[in-house]
């Protein structure tokens, strides 16, 4: 068989497997009785070889059914993702409309944005960073909208364009280029960023994930007015040089529905002005932080968060197929094999949970005692 569409890497988790392929730079799940018949496919010298070791309870059209399923499905696996045919497009300084500077400690960036809809993006979670006097500017970013595609440049070389409505992807990248500036790496030097939020009690942390709405940025807001630190909020970039999870200096989005949750709790969260990016979003709040005190920590666990009205807070395992579900659609992950490997081994590490919740008191204290116990086991 071709065995160039064979998987790069591969890694059981309990009673799944998680395979990458490196041409699409993508990730399967997969049960062991598929696994199974994957593996025996590939080993086989010709289809008629394959059909051989199947049983001959499986009817021959059935086998080779069977067959065709399994070559297409690696065939989808391994469709290239579309390439970036752009990376030569020069800068257009034309939609140079809204200038905005942002001091981080000793590094002050720049940031152009062509329209005060794409200024949204960007802008509204770290506007607490935005000056007016400036002595020297170390990084200049570009973010503007071209046929309806999202654009991003650093000092005039384009790093990502894609379709707008996959504007977190932007966002991801334009973190990540902002912790190359503020840490000097480089873009290769990270595994990945991941859609999710990140907590920690100043010894390790813990990954929040979930779709929109479940209320993880809620759930982090609650617990960073409760004697924890936001480490990252949305975006979680893992650096590959100690797998752990670096400050994202964003501010907590918030969204309407949270914030009669949320005023009681957090410090003036009245005053905190209102911020509307498109319908799906509808109006938003972000809430700054107080930076940890240390840039970076490993991520012990991730939380699959689930609000849920008038229930009881509940942690429970989860299955590494609903966490890889729920997080690969939105996040950048690195497609360098090494660090591929090196994202399921770290994945391997981590506890997976699911945490249910309404109650703000009950979460918090169960977050806490989730936090000793982590710390114990590391």
């Amino acid at each position: 068989m071709n065995t160039n569409l064979a998987p790069m890497h591969e890694k059981l988790f309990g009673e799944y497997w998680v395979l990458w392929y490196a041409i699409s730079n993508s990730y399967s799940v997969n049960s062991p009785e598929f696994k199974l018949l994957l593996d025996s496919y590939l080993a086989s010298s010709t289809q008629d070889d394959f059909l051989a070791t199947l049983s001959d309870d499986v009817s021959n059209i059935d086998k080779v059914q069977i067959s065709e399923a399994l070559l297409k499905y690696l065939e989808d696996c391994n469709r290239p993702t579309s390439t970036q045919n752009k990376l030569l497009v020069p800068l257009d300084s034309s939609k140079r409309h809204i200038s905005k500077h942002y001091n981080f400690g000793d590094k002050t960036v720049q940031i152009y944005f062509d329209s005060e809809l794409v200024l949204k993006t960007i802008h509204p979670a770290i506007s607490q960073y935005c000056i007016e006097n400036y002595k020297e500017v170390h990084t200049t970013f570009d973010i503007y909208l071209e046929n309806d595609e999202l654009c991003l440049f650093m000092d005039e070389q384009l790093i990502s364009c894609v379709p707008k409505k996959d504007y977190h992807h932007i966002q991801g990248k334009f973190i990540m280029q902002l912790l190359c500036t503020l840490h000097n790496k480089t873009e290769h030097d990270w595994i990945g960023t991941l859609h999710g939020s990140t907590i920690t009690d100043g010894e390790s942390s813990i990954l929040f994930v979930g779709k929109s709405g479940k209320g993880k940025s809620t759930l982090c807001a609650l617990l960073a007015s409760n004697g924890f630190d936001l480490l990252a909020d949305d975006v979680s970039p893992i650096l590959s040089e100690n797998e752990q999870i670096y400050y994202n200096p964003s501010a907590i989005s918030i969204k309407k529905g949270a914030f009669d949750i949320l005023q009681p709790i957090v410090n003036n969260f009245e005053t905190l002005p209102v911020v509307n990016f498109n319908k799906s979003k509808g109006n938003l709040k972000y809430v700054p932080c107080v930076k940890p005190k240390k840039d970076h920590y490993p991520c012990r666990s991730i939380i699959l968060v689930n609000y849920t009205p008038n229930s009881k807070t509940k942690l429970e395992d989860i299955s590494v197929k609903e966490i890889l579900e729920t997080i690969i659609e939105d996040s950048w992950l690195s497609p360098n094999p090494k660090h591929a490997e090196q994202f399921l081994n770290w994945l391997k590490d981590v506890k997976l949970y699911q945490l249910t919740y309404s109650d703000t008191a009950s979460v918090s204290a169960e977050i806490s005692e989730l936090f000793k116990g982590l710390n114990k086991l590391y």
